[in-house]
Parts: C-alpha cells; structure tokens; sequence
C-alpha cells in the first residue's frame, strides 16, 4: 500500500518545476502562452521559496514552479519543499524538474504534511506526491512516520502523556516489531537498583518506572538507546519560574525520539541487538519529594548531592546509562532535552552532541549533514569536572554558572565505563516557529543522522 501522501506514478499528476532565479528564463520560456503570461503579471522570478500556481489555455491549473535555493550549498535548505504541501490545491504532483537531493525533498513533502490534530480538526485535503524515480519510496515513507509519531508525543501536553502513557506509547512500539517489554514501576525501582530514577519520580500521583525492551539476534551487535522521558518538570522544589514551565511537556522529547530512532531501526530490520531503557517521570513537587541538599545514591555506587532538584534529568539518565553500560554495547546513545545551556550556545536547531570517540564523532557530522539533521560537537573538557565536586559525596548533580551543557554532559560520561562507544545529545526537541518541514510544535532532533549512521555499519 502506497503511503496515503504519496501517489502512484500511474495517477494523472500534475507538474512541480523546481526552479532557481538562474534557471527559471530557461523553463518559463519552454511554457505554454497563459502560463508565461501569468507568471510575468505575478512578478514571479524564482526566489527561494516563492510559488507561481501556473494556468493552462482554460484557467485551470497546468501546474506549479516553486523557487529553491540556488548553487551555493551552504545556504540551501534541502527541506524547503516541505512548504507546499500546506499551499497547494488538492490533487496529485509530481517534480517535473530534479531535486538536487530528490529523497530529502521527498522527506521534507512528508513532514511539511504533518499537523497535530489530537484537540483540534485540521481541514481535510488531500495534496500527495509521485516520489521521484530512484527514491526508495518505503524507506522514506517508514522515517517520516516514525518522526512524526514522535512529533505527536511531544505535543500531546501531561495530561494524557504521563509516564505511564509514555509507557503505553513505548510498549505499543515494541508490541508492532515483536520486541521483547518489560518496565519497573514505582518502589520495585528501589529493589531493582535504581534508586536515583525513584527519587525523582516518588512525588508525583503517576510512579516512576523504567522502560526497557529489547528487539533483534542476541548474537548481533549490541546498540542501546537511552532516551528521557520526564513527562513534565516543575523544576521540583527547586520551582521553575511559571514562564519556563509552559513548554515542559517537551521534556520527554528524548524519550520521543528514542522511540523515533527505534522505530526506524527495527522497521529497517538492522542487523544489531537493540536495547532501548527510557525512564519515565514525572518531576513534580509533594511532601516527598527530594530536596536540595539531599544525598542520593546512584546504580553505580556513586553518591550524588543534589545542587538544584531543576537538574533532575541527568539523574534519571545516570541510572539508565548505568544498567547499560553492564552490557558493554557496541554502542550507547543517549537524547536529551537536559540543558538551557545549550540552548544559549547553538541555538534550538543546532543541538550539540559530546562524545570521546573522534570517529564516531566525524561520523555523526558526516551523515547529519548529509541527511539534513545538523548537529554540533562540544568537547567534554576535562577540568571543568571540578566544577561538579561536592564536599560531602561523591559528585554534585550541578555545575558551575558557565559551561552547564558541557558539564551535564561530563556528568554523565562518570556512569559509562564499559561501552566501546557513548554519545550524548542534548537535543531541544521543538520548533519555536514554522519552517519548511518543521510546522511549530514538537521535532525529532538527531534521530535520522544515527539511523542513516546505523545502517550504514548494520545495514542489510
């Protein structure tokens, strides 16, 4: 079955010309007299972005030219397709003229079709792609509905997404790939060792749990994604001011795509041993709830003071990366929206990524720029791990004022011993304002580059 927004190559579709403010004279002129006309009256001249719906001899529509970015790579944006599927009259198209990346723009006309609909109707049209020949129409289909499976968690506020509908969303997961479910709820965490997931999570009505499945040949390779899945996050005692909580039900937007990645994976049938482990929380502030100051032990033996109950993710996480590590993957990688910081340092569409492995670092550049999803390295600086000393256990959860994505990501890398290979993401995991592709609301971060990576090493 084709994809409901794609169309067959036998349908009646009607063209796309991709066009640069270069190439646009050479087609135009190629064009009927009405659709010539037209466009001149429009002003039309290719600019990046801009459309011409084009008339035939009869005023219906011949089809449409759609400005791209021009030869300059730096500046193109491969997903700025993904504009038209949202001004486009209903009906069937297809690219007339090449996409300089035809799979990417394919990708993009899938994403600039989501929109969240769970509290509200969306008008209904129907507006599907011909996917140009030489896409592997299947694949792109299976990654843009994982991401935006993904985008809809993210969006759907506490709720009706607590940690145990995190729970739900991960289980029906597995349950569609034949993986193997399990989860630790509530005080069985304590018994289970996980005493630092417990803490943060007992003061909420929802218990915490830890997610765990597992999918793939045991004998295979073993990769272990780690996601966060804090429902929502009050800061705890430690109160986030009411301005910084109004996007915190994104704060589970690691554990969205973990399951994003996940869902590609084993779509993908990838020969690896899959592990996810996705702690889902909820850091809410009750009698119980764990206090600054407090001294909490961890799955690894070291003991933690708590510097501000506002840096609980790197809590959860610690634990989570901890029961990982004793596998000793191939791999471990982790996603999550853990730092402001980060924010201030790239911005919300750079998320930076730590990792001590320099290979496995060219590589995530590599493909996330090849797959048009762009991270940056940050180094895990040595001496700044003073700046989480405490005076009285092992570690602080907190740095200094300076530097906090870095030291998060430092913290985490004391859970991680065994593993040939970790890395960190801290991802944001919205987008603040429309783009092409990335409707405001919930976004996958990272997920697409580490798959494109992935099946590059265990591809089939």
């Amino acid at each position: 079955m084709p994809h409901p927004l794609l169309a067959s190559a036998s349908e009646t579709s009607r063209p796309i010309w991709l066009v640069t403010e270069a190439t646009w004279p050479g087609i135009v002129a190629g064009l009927a007299q009405p659709a010539q006309g037209f466009a001149r009256a429009q002003g039309f001249e290719g600019k990046a972005g801009s459309h011409c719906l084009l008339p035939d001899a009869n005023g219906e529509l011949l089809g449409v030219a759609f400005g791209i970015n021009g030869d300059d790579a730096k500046s193109r944006d491969p997903f700025l397709v993904g504009k038209l599927p949202a001004i486009l009259p209903e009906g069937a198209y297809r690219f007339e003229t090449d996409a300089p990346d035809a799979a990417l723009a394919t990708l993009a006309w899938l994403l600039g079709s989501y929109g969240f609909a769970r509290y509200r109707k969306r008008a209904e049209k129907s507006v599907r792609l011909v996917a140009p020949r030489g896409v592997d129409a299947e694949e792109v289909s299976r990654i843009a509905d994982a991401v935006m499976m993904s985008r809809d968690l993210v969006n759907t506020p506490t709720s009706d997404l607590g940690p145990d509908g995190i729970e739900a969303a991960a289980r029906q997961l597995a349950e569609k790939h034949g993986a193997r479910f399990s989860s630790i709820v509530g005080d069985d965490l304590l018994k289970q060792n996980l005493p630092m997931i417990h803490a943060v999570g007992r003061a909420s009505a929802v218990a915490p749990r830890l997610i765990d499945f597992t999918w793939g040949d045991e004998n295979a390779p073993r990769v272990t994604l780690v996601g966060k899945g804090v429902a929502f996050d009050t800061g705890g005692l430690d109160i986030k001011p009411a301005s910084s909580m109004l996007l915190m039900r994104k704060d589970m937007g690691g554990a969205a795509t973990t399951l994003a990645l996940a869902d590609m994976i084993m779509g993908a049938k990838l020969k690896l041993r899959l592990r996810v482990l996705i702690p889902a929380v909820e850091n809410a502030i009750a009698g119980n709830a764990f206090r600054p100051g407090d001294i909490l032990p961890s799955r690894k033996g070291i003991s933690v003071e708590i510097g501000n109950t506002d840096a609980e993710g790197r809590l959860i996480l610690a634990d989570a990366l901890c029961l990982a590590d004793e596998e000793s993957p191939e791999l471990i990688a982790d996603f999550a929206t853990l730092t402001g910081a980060a924010r201030v340092a790239l911005g919300p569409e750079l998320p930076p990524f730590f990792t001590d492995d320099d290979d496995l670092a060219a590589e995530i550049a590599r493909f996330g720029m090849a797959v048009n999803d762009p991270v940056w390295r940050l180094p895990l600086w040595a001496p700044y791990q003073s700046q989480l000393d405490s005076k009285f256990a092992d570690m602080n959860n907190t740095g200094g004022p300076m530097a906090g994505s870095i030291t998060a990501a430092l913290f985490l890398r004391r859970f991680v011993s065994q593993a040939k290979a970790h890395v960190h993401f801290d991802i944001f995991a919205w987008n603040g304002s429309t783009k092409p592709a990335r409707p405001e609301g919930g976004e996958v971060q990272a997920a697409r580059l580490m798959y494109a990576l992935l099946k590059d090493r265990y591809g089939v």
